[in-house]
């Protein structure tokens, strides 16, 4: 019964929930089932964006449908895995079971396991409902309780949220514990580890590959990839529409410093993260205006897919009331704010400056040669430049 009231309630027009509610038990589906019927439509659609037209079938809890991996990003990682030779995956912390499905459809056979209950009934009806239940076992049990003797190849994804569903920041306090998770590599070389994406550089397993990725500019997750996966110290991977970029390297370099430069790049959240902001630099001959911030500036507008590009139209004043006096003088009245590395907060400043003029600018708050400093830039696309939407308002890094 509960398909047909999952099939009348996508039938049904996606707007008033209580008028949606009182036609499915009008059809003579239960309360309790017009509701449950209704809240999985509503995440069907709103999964849609992570997992295409497979959301339609698939089976979701409001916190896994959150931190399940985005389709396009398991489906890569399963590919470079498969392409490493790995032929049986243990998925240790599979939610609602993402990349246990992208593990599956890469051809792997998938061992996965959630503690929690709900989860893996999650997990399991999403690969009958996909086709792949002869790739795959789902159970509900502890990581640390799972025999690893059978597989070649590690993924895990530890809960990185308390009961309550805050975030945890501190690895220590991940489930299952670190100790467990760094210590996987040591038991099965070919191993993943899914991680947050403002994990500590430090704390990466010795060796492993440290990757960071962003999916249309948002920084999504970082991994690492230990032992014979291990290809390069760091990797950013950029996720652009249907394209797929990385730039790796040491992640230890250090950019060259020089003065501001008739354009300056902001790179991609993931090239920051990943450390990889000198080897971004060297791709379009830029060079650093303070060796503390990521702003890349250049001579000329390189094309490049790491970072979005804007031409530098002038330096304006850091005093509040100077730099009001400056923008109301060009007519400004909508204003994008940048920042990296400036103690000054985005929105009191807005609020501050007061503008009521009729055009749009961008400033970028930073710093210059140690000093704090405002850029008026704008924003520069064409063929090879990345077209990553600028930040709605503020982008306070």
């Amino acid at each position: 019964m509960l398909e047909q009231a999952l099939q009348a309630a996508a039938a049904l027009p996606d707007g008033d929930p209580l008028a949606a509610a009182s036609a499915l038990r009008a059809a003579g589906f239960p309360p309790d089932l017009a509701a449950a019927a209704l809240t999985q439509v509503a995440l069907r659609r709103k999964a849609a964006a992570k997992f295409g037209a497979d959301a339609a079938v698939m089976h979701f809890t409001r916190a896994g449908l959150e931190q399940a991996t985005r389709g396009p990003v398991a489906a890569r990682r399963a590919a470079r895995l498969a392409a490493a030779g790995a032929t049986h995956v243990a998925d240790l912390g599979c939610g609602i079971g993402a990349d246990t499905v992208a593990f599956a459809r890469a051809g792997l056979r998938v061992h996965a396991v959630d503690a929690s209950a709900e989860a893996a009934a999650a997990a399991d009806a999403n690969v009958r409902a996909l086709g792949l239940a002869d790739r795959v076992h789902v159970e509900t049990r502890d990581a640390t309780d799972v025999a690893l003797d059978e597989v070649d190849a590690v993924f895990c994804d530890p809960a990185r949220r308390t009961s309550g569903g805050r975030r945890v920041f501190d690895p220590r306090a991940y489930s299952p514990p670190w100790d467990f998770v760094v210590g996987l590599a040591a038991r099965v070389p070919m191993t993943v580890l899914k991680l947050a994406p403002g994990i500590d550089h430090a704390l990466l397993p010795p060796g492993a590959e440290g990757e960071w990725v962003s999916v249309d500019g948002d920084v999504v997750e970082a991994a690492a990839w230990c032992g014979p996966l291990a290809t390069a110290p760091r990797r950013a991977t950029l996720f652009q529409g249907a394209e797929v970029v990385s730039l790796t390297g040491t992640g230890l370099a250090s950019a060259p410093v020089g003065p501001v430069g008739n354009f300056v790049y902001d790179p991609d959240g993931a090239v920051v993260r990943s450390h990889l902001v000198a080897e971004f630099a060297a791709t379009v001959d830029g060079t650093l205006a303070d060796p503390t911030i990521a702003y890349v500036h250049t001579a000329s507008a390189v094309p490049s897919p790491y970072g979005r590009c804007y031409q530098v139209l002038d330096q304006l004043p850091v005093a509040v009331k100077r730099l009001r006096g400056a923008l109301r003088s060009l007519d400004v009245g909508s204003l994008t704010i940048l920042k990296r590395g400036s103690a000054l907060d985005v929105e009191e400043l807005r609020r501050s400056l007061r503008l009521s003029g009729t055009r749009a600018a961008v400033i970028a708050l930073t710093r210059v040669a140690g000093a704090p400093a405002v850029l008026l830039l704008d924003r520069v696309t064409g063929a090879g430049l990345s077209t990553a939407a600028d930040p709605a308002g503020a982008a306070g890094r």
